[in-house]
């Protein structure tokens, strides 16, 4: 299998032979009015520009929304993917948005979701704690597996919490992908993963490697890669906790 980094949470992951796009937040730099009530409001989203071209991106076999924040499904991503590709959401609220986007062939994840051979399982996540969870809305995230791959978990947009511990438990997984950029409005606390949080994870399945995404993209990140990188060097955990750059690439 291969991951890529793209930009925010978007992924190419390459696997069991087939591609498929994660969240995809396609707009060029500053296309977007920053998120409210938080951080750089002088800062246009996203913040930095694609590492690549659309057509290298969008050339896929599925694709992934785990939840419709602009972040994670934008206008661009609605007018560059073609009408008729696989997508799968989390729900039939979601679903029915983007068939009124125009998309033909959207399906809900179940725990039992088979594409080519390759079972997609749909996994709980919360978006932030407390209050923040009502504004925040709902969010999923999906284990990938295959008899010749390692077996993958794209936590996505959720912070560390009891359901993310039973996923790693249940489907041991070998390659798990966070979104870390502990993003937050001015009130209400984290609304994904924080360096203690992507530090839960690593003591819950200690022998995985664990991508960290979702970084430096949107106005509202707080967690820096060079600030989870020192985090990492103190703890002695900087083997298993890897920080890509949009465009990079790991090949498991």
């Amino acid at each position: 299998m291969k991951v890529t980094q793209i930009r925010n949470a978007t992924l190419v992951v390459e696997y069991a032979g087939k591609k498929f796009l994660i969240d995809p937040f396609l707009a060029e730099k500053g296309a977007y009015p920053p998120f409210p009530n938080s951080l750089r409001q002088d800062q246009f989203n996203p913040l930095v520009s694609l590492p690549t071209s659309l057509d290298n991106i969008i050339n896929v076999d599925a694709v992934i929304v785990t939840h419709l924040h602009l972040d994670h499904f934008d206008d661009a991503a609605k007018e560059v993917l073609p009408k008729d590709i696989k997508m799968f959401v989390q729900n039939e609220e979601d679903a029915q948005e983007v068939k009124k986007a125009g998309f033909r062939n959207a399906e809900v994840l179940q725990e039992d979701t088979v594409f080519e051979d390759i079972q997609l399982i749909k996994t709980k996540g919360e978006h932030g704690r407390g209050e923040i969870l009502k504004v925040a809305g709902n969010v999923c995230g999906v284990v990938f597996k295959h008899p010749t791959e390692n077996t993958f978990y794209i936590a996505g947009d959720t912070v560390w919490y009891e359901a993310v511990r039973e996923v790693i438990e249940t489907h041991k997984p070998e390659i798990i992908a966070v979104n870390g950029g502990d993003n937050q409005f001015l009130q209400g606390g984290s609304l994904i993963m924080g360096k203690d949080d992507i530090y839960e994870v690593f003591k819950a399945a200690s022998n995985a490697k664990i991508i960290v995404s979702h970084m430096e993209a949107v106005n509202h990140w707080t967690l820096s890669r060079k600030e989870l990188k020192s985090f990492n060097n103190e703890k002695g955990i900087s083997s298993f906790v890897l920080i890509p750059d949009d465009g990079e690439s790991y090949t498991f």
